[in-house]
């Protein structure tokens, strides 16, 4: 933990910095949980916030009170990479990103896209 800077951590993951990185990965932030580890910027985790929430309200209006456990694809600002997920999951990866947006100061950033986000749906 020495070589590390935490960002933010819950009992699902770990956010932090290289204290010691490679020019290429100069202020990638480090999302670890489930032994995944993802390296975005904080533009991609903005990215991926977005992606957390639209699969929350997909799973929140196709699943019914009996199927607690049901699955659903999490997209990531990497086309390649999916997750499938259940709702806790999901829950408990948006509280790392949001988390780790807020210590990173960029909660500002978060109240607009969400501010952004609640007119588009309001136009509809």
């Amino acid at each position: 933990m020495d070589d590390i800077t935490v960002i933010y951590k819950n009992d699902f993951g770990l956010v932090f910095w290289w204290k010691r990185y490679a020019v290429e990965d100069y202020k990638k932030i480090n999302l670890v949980f489930n032994n995944t580890a993802l390296h975005f910027t904080a533009l991609e985790l903005l990215t991926f916030l977005q992606h957390i929430e639209t699969s929350i309200n997909k799973l929140i209006t196709t699943c019914n009170s009996n199927n607690q456990e049901q699955l659903m694809l999490l997209e990531t600002p990497a086309p390649q990479v999916s997750f499938v997920c259940n709702y806790e999951e999901l829950i408990c990866i948006q509280n790392l990103v949001e988390g780790t947006l807020y210590n990173l100061e960029l909660s500002p950033s978060l109240e607009h896209y969400r501010n952004q986000n609640t007119s588009r749906k309001n136009k509809f």
